[in-house]
């Protein structure tokens, strides 16, 4: 009996070091533009990202829409225009198929006009998902710096290539693919 309740000790330890909250780090690549999306939202376009990496979670692919205001807001910490977005959603979906879900909660992008650049800041909260992200919660920061690779007719910059990081805390979800094992 106490070999019994020792063992079971030892797999609810190894359940909650699979579940406990951990921070996350993931680099990333790929483009943004404009969305077919229309999020409907006054005074806004609609832009999405479709990025690629890897880090704590394993190798991952993101795809963000979000609404952006047409008018550049006061900002205390940009000092190009700053153009906050005010909606969106992501998707990560990780190379064993399971996805996290994330709503944008706060954000936008500040743009360098001198040096043709833009710099992303968003705060996404983590809504569960599938597979290992079942239960998964916490808060993510997708940071991105943007460089224009197409212009319109009017030399408006309409696609982007993209690099940047994700970083913050995931609870409830194992961290590597590896780790289900652990939890069946």
């Amino acid at each position: 009996m106490k070999r019994l309740t020792t063992i079971a000790l030892m797999v609810n330890l190894a359940i909650a070091t699979v579940y406990a909250q951990r921070p996350v780090t993931m680099v990333f690549s790929g483009t943004g533009a404009a969305s077919p999306i229309d999020l409907k939202q006054p005074n806004t376009n609609t832009a999405e990202e479709n990025v690629a990496g890897y880090g704590a979670l394993g190798l991952f692919t993101f795809r963000n829409v979000s609404a952006i205001a047409l008018s550049p807001q006061p900002s205390s910490t940009c000092s190009g225009l700053y153009f906050p977005r005010v909606a969106g959603a992501g998707l990560l979906r990780f190379q064993d198929g399971s996805l996290l879900n994330v709503n944008l909660t706060q954000g936008g992008d500040c743009i360098d006009m001198v040096h043709l650049v833009g710099h992303c800041t968003l705060t996404f909260k983590i809504n569960g998902g599938t597979g290992r992200f079942k239960n998964a919660s916490g808060v993510l920061t997708y940071t991105e710096t943007a460089l224009p690779m197409l212009a319109d007719a009017s030399n408006k910059p309409v696609f982007f290539s993209e690099t940047g990081e994700f970083t913050g805390t995931i609870s409830g979800a194992a961290m590597a693919e590896e780790s289900q094992d652990v939890r069946q």
